[in-house]
């Protein structure tokens, strides 16, 4: 491990925004905050929003400064990248701001049913290969861990430069017959960019400088628990363009 990268875990241990369980403490079972983050966590019973691989956490911290009525918690299994978002938070006094370390599989040992109001999915690996489908966080396994602490009207965004991501998580969205809120091919072209989707994390500016358009899709889970496998054309749905800096 490089002298930076230990630095940077070792200033985690000190931030009290970062939360980072053993993996023993959430293997099969409860982490000791589910149900309890707006008590124990917060100190409010303000909407709690995920952010769902959040990376270095520019995103999560970005729209907790534009709504200070909401609690976000960025979720990673990097905290070397974690770190910064976690500083940032901590340095400028904000208290609705949290990072969760683990990994997104075992999600449902840390919230409760109902817990969480808002999920965003921001520039996740789109996971392209056939035999990695399952992997991706919209697809049918993903859709049902979140269903386990999301109420049936708690919208899900996914904003991504991956064509072939977005247009997977529709065929999802279209074979479950789930409620699509918002639908976009380019939304910096079309002007349907509001100020929560104009948030550019340094990843997004290095997919717009390729010239690769931006998507997204918001959409709930209508109160179902199981999800069915769309019949998705992996093959004629590659990305055309994209260069993988993740």
């Amino acid at each position: 491990m490089g002298k930076d990268k230990f630095r940077r875990f070792q200033e985690n241990l000190t931030f009290k925004n970062m939360v980072q369980p053993e993996f023993d403490e959430v293997f099969g079972k409860d982490y000791k905050l589910k149900g309890r983050w707006h008590e124990d966590f917060f100190g409010n019973d303000n909407p709690i929003v995920l952010e769902l691989g959040c990376g270095r956490g520019e995103y999560t911290v970005a729209l907790a400064e534009k709504n200070p009525d909401k609690n976000y918690i960025g979720i990673d299994i990097k905290g070397a990248r974690m770190w910064r978002g976690a500083k940032t938070a901590t340095e400028t006094g904000m208290g609705n701001v949290g990072f969760l370390r683990t990994r997104i599989e075992l999600i449902n040992s840390f919230f409760a049913p109902g817990e969480v109001s808002e999920i965003w999915i921001t520039f996740p690996d789109p996971q392209l290969k056939k035999q990695r489908a399952k992997k991706r966080l919209t697809s049918p396994v993903f859709l049902s861990y979140y269903a386990g602490f999301m109420g049936p009207d708690s919208p899900i965004h996914l904003k991504t430069d991956s064509q072939h991501l977005h247009e997977y998580t529709k065929a999802v969205i279209e074979c479950n017959g789930l409620p699509m809120q918002a639908c976009g091919n380019d939304i910096y072209g079309t002007g349907m960019a509001d100020a929560a989707l104009s948030i550019k994390t340094a990843y997004e500016q290095k997919f717009l400088k390729q010239g690769l358009p931006i998507t997204y899709l918001r959409f709930t889970l209508a109160g179902r628990t199981s999800f069915e496998t769309p019949d998705f054309d992996e093959d004629n749905n590659l990305d055309a363009g994209r260069t993988d800096i993740m």
